[in-house]
C-alpha cells in the first residue's frame, strides 16, 4: 500500500469512496450520517491544491482510502478519514494517520486532533488504540469549539461526539 497526494481526476472516486464508507453507519442505525453528502469536488480540489489531501492506493494505483486535514490552533486536525469497505481491516486507516503524523512532524507541528463518535467501534475506541486521548471540554481550543458548533449545526449530537488529541511522534 502506498500513500500519495490525490490526483485531480480521482476526486469523483473519493466522493464515491466516502459514500461507500458511509454505509457502515447505516448498518448501525445512523442513517443521517450515512446519507450525509461527501465533500464537494471544489472542496477536495482546494485541499488537494494546498497539499492537505492524501490517498492510499492499491497495487494498481487506485484509491482505497483518503484523509484530509486542516490546521486548527497550532495542531493538525484530521477532518476526514475514509477507507472503502472492500479495503477495511487491513490497517489502511492506521497507515493514513501515521502518514499525517509524519507530515505534521515535518511541518514542526506537535499534535494531531480529531472529532469523532464516542461509541462507534471504528471511531472513538479505534482512535484511542492509535494513541489519541479524549480532550475534556475545558481543554477545547477556540478552533475546536467552532468545529463542535458546526457539527452541532449539522445535526450531530454533541453528547455522542468527542474531541481527541495525540502528540506527534518525535515531537
Amino acid at each position: 500500500m502506498n500513500i500519495r497526494t490525490a490526483h485531480r481526476d480521482e476526486l469523483p472516486t473519493l466522493q464515491n469512496l466516502e459514500v461507500a464508507a458511509g454505509v457502515l453507519f447505516r448498518d448501525i442505525g445512523m442513517t443521517d450520517v450515512a446519507e450525509h453528502p461527501p465533500p464537494a469536488l471544489e472542496v477536495f480540489e482546494q485541499l488537494r491544491q494546498t497539499g492537505r489531501l492524501w490517498v492510499s492506493v492499491d497495487e494498481a494505483d487506485q484509491p482505497t482510502g483518503f484523509v484530509f486535514v486542516e490546521l486548527v490552533d497550532g495542531a493538525v486536525h484530521v477532518e476526514q478519514i475514509s477507507v472503502h469497505p472492500d479495503h477495511q481491516g487491513r490497517g489502511i486507516g492506521r497507515q493514513l494517520i501515521e502518514f499525517v503524523d509524519r507530515w505534521a512532524a515535518g511541518q514542526g507541528i506537535s499534535a494531531l486532533t480529531l472529532s469523532t463518535f464516542r461509541s462507534v467501534p471504528w471511531n472513538g475506541p479505534y482512535y484511542a488504540r492509535l494513541g489519541f486521548a479524549e480532550l475534556p471540554g475545558a481543554e477545547l481550543t477556540p478552533g475546536l469549539v467552532a468545529i463542535q458548533d458546526a457539527e452541532t449545526a449539522l445535526g450531530l449530537d454533541p453528547a455522542e461526539r468527542i474531541f481527541m488529541r495525540r502528540a506527534v511522534a518525535g515531537q
